[in-house]
């Protein structure tokens, strides 16, 4: 079974992170995808963060009934930042029988080469990177490990979101109906 990474605070998730999961378990060849909610990464700062069961709720609430992806709290118990060479070690051992394959935006391939361990990642594992506007690949999108994809995008971010609740308008078309509900009748974000 191959199974599709993506990595992300999700910090809320919106429709733009729904919309590249669906694309890329309608589009490639991977049976199922796993939005793994990242406790910390070790580019961002931790102070913005909500609380990781709350991310987790809000990745679960937007998937709904959709059996080809699914919320993951994988790194919730590995050892703080988290590392992707270090999440998928553990995944093999715990899952041997899968193969897993990273997904990223083409952001994070231009500065890939300053992932902990990149060489073991790209040695052991495929790549699906959807392409995100006036970002440079980086010399390793011609790798023969990497897929370069044009899946579609639209142009917002969680922290936008974070912001327009926090000033109190609606973000109702920026998250999946389901997030929208549940971040109405709670403080989350405000």
């Amino acid at each position: 079974m191959k199974v599709g990474l993506f990595f992300g605070s999700f910090n809320p998730v919106h429709v733009g992170h729904m919309i590249i999961a669906n694309y890329m378990v309608e589009h490639t060849s991977l049976d199922e995808l796993w939005m793994i909610v990242t406790p910390q990464n070790p580019f961002k700062d931790k102070k913005s963060l909500a609380r990781d069961s709350d991310r987790l709720h809000l990745v679960s609430l937007a998937i709904g009934d959709n059996f080809k992806i699914r919320a993951s709290n994988v790194e919730f118990d590995l050892p703080k930042p988290s590392y992707t060479i270090d999440t998928l070690t553990h995944l093999k051992e715990k899952h041997p029988n899968k193969e897993f394959v990273l997904i990223m935006g083409g952001d994070n391939l231009g500065s890939f080469h300053k992932w902990k361990n990149y060489e073991v990642i790209l040695k052991n594992h495929d790549i699906y990177v959807y392409q995100r506007p006036a970002y440079d690949l980086g010399e390793l999108q011609d790798h023969p490990r990497i897929t370069i994809l044009e899946a579609p995008q639209m142009n917002i971010s969680a922290s936008y979101i974070r912001k327009e609740i926090k000033n109190k308008r609606n973000v109702r078309y920026l998250v999946p109906d389901a997030v929208f509900d549940y971040l109405e009748n709670t403080t989350l974000y405000q």
